[in-house]
């Protein structure tokens, strides 16, 4: 399972195109069909979100055994937060209506930061790798940042070593602006993390400038 994108701990490059976003449907070997989730589709995330976790311990800031003692209701209020807004967590799903992708977006609720969303939870089933899902992903969670019409930059944070990923977000936009050390201990392997910022639009102006 490739994965990558965790909230930062600041929870961001060109114009990004607002349209409706609607279901989209990637044409390569099979259809593939993206789409919102919701709290009818907990049991097909959470299978997919353990087994992202177990297989790239390392992109996640979460630890497989802990959000697998969770309860399914704790699945359920996440899904819940995405389908009611601000935000939203998207899946992919091939021709046999497995779901084989995920990405999310996260939107900050405080005033000053309602600037703010956090592209996170990317993740592609490995069987379904190299067909641009990944790449729809991250477009459509920044289509949905520009359709939110507050939002001016999202940020995301990938695993340092994470090459594919590295490059997957960088053609879309994404730039480098920070490093954090050891940013996770897994299995007692320290892991740093990059910090990436996409801007939707100009940069505001800076109090004090």
């Amino acid at each position: 399972m490739s994965a990558s994108a965790e909230p930062a701990a600041g929870r961001r490059a060109e114009p990004v195109t607002v349209r409706r976003a609607e279901p989209v449907t990637v044409r390569r070997a099979e259809p593939v069909t993206v789409r919102r989730l919701g709290r009818a589709d907990a049991e097909p995330y959470r299978a997919f979100r353990l087994d992202a976790l177990r297989a790239t311990p390392s992109a996640f800031t979460s630890g497989y055994a802990e959000e697998r003692a969770k309860p399914m209701s704790a699945t359920l209020s996440r899904l819940a937060e995405a389908e009611d807004g601000p935000g939203a967590l998207l899946g992919a799903f091939d021709g046999t209506g497995a779901l084989v992708g995920t990405a999310g977006l996260e939107v900050a609720r405080r005033s000053q930061e309602r600037h703010k969303g956090t592209l996170y939870g990317m993740a592609v089933a490995p069987a379904a790798g190299g067909r641009g899902i990944g790449r729809t992903l991250v477009r459509e969670v920044l289509r949905t940042a520009a359709e939110d019409g507050l939002l001016r930059q999202v940020l995301l944070t990938v695993s340092e070593g994470n090459e594919a990923a590295l490059r997957l977000y960088t053609a879309c936009g994404f730039e480098v602006w920070g490093r954090e050390p050891r940013a996770v201990l897994v299995d007692g392997l320290a892991v740093a993390k990059l910090h990436m910022v996409l801007v939707l639009d100009t940069e505001p102006t800076v109090a004090g400038r």
